[in-house]
């Protein structure tokens, strides 16, 4: 059994995304993700993440024979292509702080052979990045979360309690103030030393391991 990922090409026709579905289902394959959009021709593209797949050509060919399928393209996973994420949310020159630590950091990994990316969203207001918190639940491939920012409290402390309870996402705190540096995994004073150990924890080429801090977990 192997993992793949495909993309089709389709009709925007009522009913094929079922039929699709139902036919990778009844041949026990297991989607992992998937995303689909319509174009201005009026064409669908559905990606598909896909696990314990025991022939991908079998599978590819009874994707085409369905009515309106145009092509299936087979190609390289995106947790092959990119591998895991970081995200780094928060508001000021902190940001772009954390994010040259980790981009630096992921680069000595990455020329290792690990897939390690590192996405910003700056933000400020304790709505805005509480909801922006909430949705990483809904995004695929995130590893570790940094928080960065003057105050964070509120909702941002329910929305990092949430996504802890639902993944095993790693929270990283900067030291300020605001009731999220008692949620998260790790508090750090130093934003580019956030950035390095966030990638640090989630690397398969590192032996840090935040799980396995004892005592005070601010540094």
């Amino acid at each position: 059994m192997n993992d793949y990922a495909i993309t089709i090409k389709s009709e925007e026709r009522e009913g094929i995304l079922n039929d699709i579905t139902s036919l990778i289902s009844d041949l026990g394959v297991n989607i992992t993700y998937t995303h689909l959009f319509v174009d201005s021709r009026n064409i669908g593209t559905i990606n598909f993440e896909l696990e314990n797949v025991s022939n991908i050509d079998a599978l590819i060919e009874l994707i085409d024979s369905i009515d309106g399928v145009k092509s299936t393209e087979l190609h390289s996973s995106s947790n092959d292509i990119f591998g895991k994420r970081i995200l780094i949310i928060g508001g000021g020159a902190q940001v772009s702080q954390v994010a040259m630590g980790a981009i630096t950091e992921a680069d000595r990994h990455n020329i290792r052979g690990e897939r390690i990316s590192v996405d910003t969203m700056p933000l400020v207001g304790e709505q805005n990045i509480a909801e922006a918190v909430d949705a990483i639940l809904r995004l695929p491939r995130i590893h570790a979360l940094v928080l960065a920012g003057s105050l964070m409290g509120g909702d941002i402390i329910d929305a990092v309690k949430k996504i802890k309870t639902e993944d095993k996402i790693i929270v990283i705190s900067l030291n300020m103030p605001g009731g999220v540096t008692d949620v998260a995994d790790l508090v750090v004073t130093d934003p580019i030393q956030a950035g390095v150990m966030a990638v640090m924890a989630i690397a398969d080429t590192a032996v840090f391991d935040i799980k396995k801090l004892k005592g005070n977990n601010k540094f």
